[in-house]
This record gives C-alpha cells, structure tokens and sequence, in this order.
C-alpha cells in the first residue's frame, strides 16, 4: 500500500558505467532481478527503510543506499567476485556490522548485518 510521505522508490545514476554491467554486478552479487524501460532505464523492486545521520563525522556526503546481509563476509567476497569494489572495510557500529562498496557505476552503498 503507497502512503503519503512513506519512501516509496530509490533512483541511482548508471553513468559511471554501462548500465549492463551495473545490472550484471546487482545481479550477480545480490541476485537483483530488473525491469528494463527503454535502453537507458532498469527498474528493480528490494525493500527500503532510511534513517538520517547528524554527525557530520560519520554523514554520507550522498544519500547511502544501506543493505542487509545474513553474513558480512560471504556477501562482501559476492561483491569483490562480482566486480565492486570495498572502500571501507567490515567495522562495528551501535546494532551490528557493515562495510561499504562501491559498485561499477561509481555509487557507494553499505551492507549490514547483525
């Protein structure tokens, strides 16, 4: 159900790559499944919560796509193997763990888990 004010989608540019290979690398990694709309467009359907951070330390300069794993180091060798690259290793942070990668196209995301 679509609620006034619920974040309903996330748009990420495919500029600094092509977009089959940014599909191939969500797919590969996470096994991703999208909808193509024209040569330029792919649309994907995966969950989405936000939270924002005030620490100017620790805040994304961009909006920081965050996804969840079941286990940290099989997700981040599935990552490497698929082509992405880790620019901040496994840490520990108040709830869990994470790294951070960034995929073909440039963008940075995180995966978390428990």
């Amino acid at each position: 159900m679509k609620l006034n004010g619920k974040l309903d989608y996330l748009e990420l540019p495919a500029t600094g790559g092509t977009l089959d290979s940014v599909k191939s690398f969500y797919s590969a990694a996470f096994s991703w499944s999208f909808t193509d709309y024209g040569p330029t467009y792919s649309a994907f359907a995966e969950g989405l919560d936000g939270g924002f951070q005030a620490d100017a330390g620790e805040a994304p300069a961009k909006p920081l796509p965050v996804l969840y794993s079941e286990n940290l180091e099989e997700t981040l060798e599935a990552i490497e193997n698929a082509g992405g690259s880790i620019v901040k290793p496994i840490f520990s942070f108040p709830g869990g763990r994470r790294f951070h990668f960034t995929d073909p196209a440039g963008n940075e995301l995180a995966v978390w888990g428990e």
